[in-house]
């Protein structure tokens, strides 16, 4: 894997953002590996195409690419906020790719995968409507809430310009997929105790330690009226998926 761009292909372009597509897409295109089935190569949709940018030819996953030359931040501006969200709740969503590089250096310093089921309406922000004066007046677009996401569903292929061994890729794509669930309230739920989980810095907790996020995740899911019983449910979920261990008496360990 080649972490360089080949900065030959931008010649013909002048538009920074067409330069980047290329480069960024080219790479992809010539460098990566799918992460789902491990296949060598995946390849390119045609441009514009409203859903994703990439699958792969063995297993027919998708992926779409997000770039930015300051790095991976927080907060990724992604499209319209609408289709977003019809596209979560639906289940149709890519697996996607986020890409930080530097572009002085023309090199790749960050690549994580971020798996379709870590995706719910919550890390998905509605940004500002677009004002009367817009050629656009009156979309609105959104943020993708990168932080929001457990660690779980952020696997890097490339962190800090170091490339991560091809099989451990593979393999927390592959765990990660046991956290997936058609339904979008339970999905949610899964996704705010994993972040509750990972708070904790011990790699031992106990079930109180959870409860101290009840208020916490009452506000996120104000019609859930049994928070506790919740919780407990969504430990047991993790417990049986290998996530973490019942050690008895209350108290639970990570293994993921």
């Amino acid at each position: 894997m080649n972490l360089s761009f080949n900065t030959e292909l931008a010649k013909p372009y002048h538009s920074a953002s067409q330069i980047t597509r290329v480069l960024t897409e080219t790479w992809v295109q010539d460098n990566l590996y799918c992460p789902r089935c491990g296949n060598m190569s995946i390849c390119k949709f045609e441009n514009n195409r409203p859903v994703a940018d990439f699958f792969c030819p063995k297993c027919l996953n998708q992926y779409e690419l997000k770039s930015k030359s300051s790095g991976i931040s927080k907060k990724i501006n992604d499209g319209a906020y609408k289709t977003m969200i019809q596209r979560i709740t639906s289940n149709q969503n890519p697996d996607f790719l986020f890409m930080g590089y530097s572009k002085s250096m023309n090199v790749i310093d960050d690549l994580i995968i971020v798996p379709k089921h870590f995706f719910t309406p919550e890390i998905i922000e509605k940004r500002k409507p677009l004002a009367p004066s817009a050629r656009r007046a009156g979309w609105i677009g959104c943020n993708i809430l990168l932080s929001e996401i457990p660690e779980q569903g952020r696997i890097p292929i490339i962190k800090h310009g170091e490339i991560i061994d091809y099989n451990e890729v593979l393999k927390k794509v592959c765990d990660s997929t046991l956290l997936m669930t058609t339904s979008i309230d339970n999905r949610g739920w899964l996704m705010d105790i994993l972040n509750c989980i990972n708070t904790i810095d011990n790699k031992e907790f106990s079930l109180s330690e959870i409860y101290l996020f009840e208020n916490e995740l009452r506000k996120k899911h104000p019609h859930n009226h049994n928070v506790k019983p919740k919780i407990r449910q969504q430990l047991q979920f993790l417990r049986d998926k290998g996530f973490i261990k019942f050690l008895g008496n209350g108290m639970y360990m990570k293994l993921m």
